[in-house]
């Protein structure tokens, strides 16, 4: 049997985890068990009643996460012309077309982790299906990543705009923010996330729709969060902050 090290012998009895906790208090629990040596990542993953099997329950979109995510984005987008200087002008890391595309299937170019597209260009996109589906780095329309304004879907990613996609079991992973965060802000990003999955609720849906809900951070323990108590009020955020 593995000997457990101090690190993992102090998180084990951080908290109960058999408790269901407040949003805030599961956001205080996270700050203090992301004892790792680098900024974690907090991370949001919740269980939906859907059925990904199905078409039309698959729950995909974007959501702007108001305190941002804390690190920084790396954007290519597909386009030629005046949409392509719009995306440079907008702070694009990499901008192309075909030359893009020829890049990408020749070199192995794949050092971006958001792709945005101009929809002339998705003819030619097409064709890295293979290599950026897998990824989750295919331009799509219900993403925003397929669009003709380049310049706000590149400003909209680089300021705190996350894609979100439920996996083969119904759930959805999903980064809030880093643990160096002040509690209101993973607080303001926690709310701004729960709102759009309720928003996306497909209508053919049967049954509860929150099924389990918990936060963690990289390298540190699940914390449950009672599904009963997801909504956030803004005292509580004010709270948070003050109590920093």
């Amino acid at each position: 049997m593995a000997t457990l090290t101090k690190r993992q012998k102090a998180m084990a009895t951080a908290f109960d985890k058999t408790k269901l906790h407040a949003p805030i208090e599961a956001i205080s629990i996270v700050k203090k068990t992301a004892t790792a040596k680098f900024d974690e990542t907090v991370e949001l993953a919740v269980r939906l009643g859907v059925d990904p099997r199905k078409a039309d329950q698959i729950v995909r979109g974007t959501v702007s996460l108001p305190a941002g995510t804390g690190r920084e984005v790396r954007i290519a987008v597909f386009a030629a012309g005046e949409a392509a200087q719009e995306a440079k002008d907008a702070g694009a890391d990499v901008v192309g077309a075909d030359d893009l595309v020829n890049r990408i299937q020749s070199e192995g170019f794949l050092e971006f982790d958001v792709a945005i597209a101009t929809p002339d260009m998705m003819a030619q996109v097409g064709k890295l299906g293979r290599v950026l589906g897998p990824r989750g780095l295919m331009p799509n329309p219900k993403t925003g990543t397929v669009t003709t304004d380049v310049a706000k879907a590149v400003t909209e990613f680089k300021g705190g705009r996350v894609e979100y996609r439920t996996d083969k079991v119904g759930i959805i992973h999903l980064p809030i923010g880093k643990a160096s965060f002040g509690p209101e802000k993973l607080a303001e990003n926690f709310r701004a996330a729960l709102e759009e999955l309720q928003r996306a609720k497909p209508a053919s849906a049967k049954g509860k729709y929150l099924r389990t809900i918990a936060l963690s951070s990289s390298q540190g323990p699940a914390v449950k969060i009672d599904t009963n108590r997801v909504r956030i009020y803004d005292e509580e955020i004010q709270a948070a902050a003050n109590a920093q």
